[in-house]
């Protein structure tokens, strides 16, 4: 029986497994000493984001470019939702709005837009505005009536966290490489989403729409994306990146919008007030996208 073939296989195995767990947990002496990697580790890791393949215009016989909303109250997309409370929790594992953020506010993302279609471009300050509410208490307007001064224990802010997020909204384009004879998909753009933060606290729930707070060209954001590992409840020694969920569409999404003559108008747009319809019709969009590469081979 020839051994070698299995040996590699289970090397490999071995040195994937060691490159993704948590650093040095196992021979880390004090608590210091974990999640820090070695010289030698780090030259073996030489890890990096699956690269995508070259695809030329005259490659593409068909595109459709569709906007999906990833609910994060299902438990499939638990990893992207999770955790929210970072306080007793390892600085390891973080949500993904919590890594997006974090890395807008220490300039590793430098481009945040406001649309879809990365036509304008928001500022930390446009961020701030649009996640924080600031709001005087009763007891501080009549402390401001009796004396013109407003003491700061009666100012209230509330800020949008990782808790509030309750979708993502993503951007993709599905096209036919007819190079290689199948239907792909490449994620274009993504886009956390809560509740408007003036009524984010509000017990009326048609207030509580989810808008997208910013909009990311998911391209620039891979690398740290696939830094960034969420939690893999079936095995914590190796934990996905969320780049690799991305990619991967480990996720369960509704189509909400597709490109269209209508200035790409929304489902709901054009079909109102009836949610089931809604469902009906996105899914009639992703099976007409996903027919077609059924329909090439035909006959």
């Amino acid at each position: 029986m020839n051994i070698k073939p299995f040996l590699l296989t289970l090397s490999f195995a071995f040195i994937a497994s060691v490159s993704v767990a948590q650093v040095n947990i196992l021979g880390a002496k004090t608590p210091d000493q974990i999640g820090v990697k070695s010289a030698e580790q780090i030259a073996l890791d030489n890890d990096s984001p699956l690269a995508y393949g070259y695809v030329g215009d005259r490659d593409i016989l068909f595109s459709k470019m569709v906007w999906e909303k990833i609910i994060l109250d299902e438990r499939v997309n638990f990893p992207l939702y999770y955790p929210i409370d970072t306080n007793n929790i390892g600085s390891d594992r973080r949500s993904l709005y919590d890594v997006l953020t974090k890395s807008i506010v220490e300039g590793k993302l430098e481009n945040v837009y406001d649309d879809s279609y990365f036509t304008g471009r928001r500022s930390l300050k446009d961020l701030a505005d649009i996640t924080t509410k600031i709001d005087t208490l009763d007891i501080g307007y009549d402390q401001f009536n009796a004396e013109g001064v407003v003491d700061q224990e009666y100012i209230s802010t509330r800020t949008i966290g990782a808790y509030d997020v309750s979708a993502y909204l993503i951007k993709g384009l599905w096209y036919f490489d007819k190079r290689q004879g199948e239907l792909k998909y490449r994620l274009i753009g993504i886009a956390p989403a809560a509740a408007d933060v003036n009524f984010i606290d509000s017990e009326d729930e048609s207030n509580k729409e989810p808008n997208p707070l910013y909009w990311i060209f998911y391209p620039e954001a891979r690398e740290i994306l696939h830094e960034a590992k969420s939690f893999n409840s079936k095995n914590s020694a190796m934990p996905f990146s969320f780049d690799h969920i991305l990619n991967s569409r480990r996720f369960n999404a509704v189509i909400y919008k597709e490109e269209n003559v209508y200035g790409d108008r929304k489902v709901d747009e054009y079909v109102a007030e009836n949610a089931l319809m809604q469902l009906l019709e996105s899914e009639r969009i992703k099976e007409k996208v996903r027919d077609f590469e059924l329909d090439m081979w035909s006959y």
